[in-house]
């Protein structure tokens, strides 16, 4: 089995790479950093110009048709590049939860404008702290008004329309609100990573339609989160990366008693622990993307992998990119900082490692007692 992308997959890495370094260095996250902007418009007309908001939308509906694996080949490149734009809440959430349980006339709807970037659209569930469940969901929809309270919703500012979950008499639903509407108001909150925004919303009768089959909602709620955990991994992966590469630069730039600090043996250790924990994720992340593109069975337990590795990868490497960076690394002019927000705001956006993790364990439980399960075969 194969894992490695393809020579035109490689190509569009390598031509994301390129524009990106271009019109998107570090100074331009920073920029979105220090100013009022939610997010750089300039950088996502860009991505919508070049087709990356379309990717895994079929040519029907107005993308370009290309797939998960091409979408998991940008997503690296946008991590590498800390890109202020609300790609993972639009592209990750909304888009795919259109992709996985629109109608026709859904997706005819918004699909296009999703490509385009006219739209931006995001997904709202959370509603307090603590692991998000079935049970943990207040709001409600009923005769075809939604009423209740989302926080913090990834983009939520800046979203022309949300994918949010709601309690119908049917049970637990996903339905699609404008946030433009009547009866919606939306706080902008103060957040770690101030170039990615999150809002609270607020629903007060709000118009709103359902979303695949009423009473389904947690179902596809875990099928959207397993799908975006895995190309949310790759932005991860690509910001881990990323952070490594300028830490080594540095500390082999770095002179200390007449020698590079890299000469170390300390320093050599804690290098080697970011590289094993990047390519642990980066293993996991190659067996998550296969699993989507595939639409196989193993995408529950692929995308665990790849949420908790990934994570831990990104925090490990932008924790010990201030910490090698000695003094300096502590300091708003260093980028240091940059990588550490942004780890920590992917850390918790479709919730924790530990919850993860948590997960993780229930599913392998579950395959344990289903003796069917080739999880629970024993070794030849």
């Amino acid at each position: 089995m194969n894992f490695d992308f393809s020579e035109d997959q490689i190509l569009l890495r390598t031509t994301a790479r390129e524009y990106l370094e271009e019109h998107a260095p570090l100074t331009v996250c920073r920029a979105v950093l220090e100013s009022k902007t939610p997010y750089s418009d300039t950088l996502w007309k860009g991505a919508a110009q070049l087709g990356w908001l379309g990717t895994a939308i079929p040519e029907e509906y107005g993308g370009t048709g290309l797939g998960h694996l091409e979408l998991a080949v940008i997503a690296e490149e946008l991590g590498r590049a800390l890109a202020p734009i609300p790609f993972s809440s639009s592209v990750y959430l909304a888009t795919e939860a259109l992709l996985l349980a629109g109608s026709d006339a859904q997706k005819k709807q918004y699909l296009p404008k999703l490509s385009s970037g006219e739209l931006i659209g995001t997904f709202a569930h959370s509603e307090r702290a603590g692991r998000q469940g079935p049970t943990s969901v207040a709001a409600t929809l009923s005769t075809g008004r939604l009423t209740g309270t989302k926080m913090p919703v990834p983009d939520g500012d800046v979203a022309h329309f949300a994918i949010v979950t709601a309690r119908t008499k049917h049970g637990l639903s996903l339905v699609l609100v404008d946030l433009t509407a009547p009866g919606v108001t939306r706080k902008a909150l103060q957040s770690l990573d101030p170039s990615r925004s999150v809002a609270l919303v607020e629903f007060d009768n709000a118009p709103a339609t359902v979303l695949g089959t009423e009473g389904h909602g947690w179902e596809l709620t875990q099928e959207l989160l397993d799908r975006a955990a895995v190309l949310m991994a790759y932005e991860q992966l690509g910001g881990a990366q990323r952070a490594f590469e300028i830490t080594r630069e540095y500390i082999m730039g770095r002179y200390a008693f007449g020698r590079p600090v890299a000469s170390f043996q300390a320093l050599k250790h804690r290098m080697a622990d970011i590289y094993v924990e990047i390519e642990l994720a980066r293993s996991n992340a190659y067996y998550g993307a296969w699993a989507l593109t595939n639409s196989s069975s193993d995408l529950p337990t692929a995308a665990c992998g790849c949420r908790i590795t990934a994570t831990d990868a990104f925090e490990l490497a932008s924790r010990e990119m201030v910490q090698l960076h000695g003094g300096v690394g502590f300091t708003w002019e260093f980028d240091c900082h940059l990588f550490y927000r942004r780890a920590k705001l992917l850390g918790t956006a479709l919730g924790s490692a530990d919850q993860w993790r948590e997960r993780l364990i229930e599913l392998l439980a579950a395959a344990a007692d289903d003796t069917s399960h080739p999880a629970a075969q024993p070794y030849a």
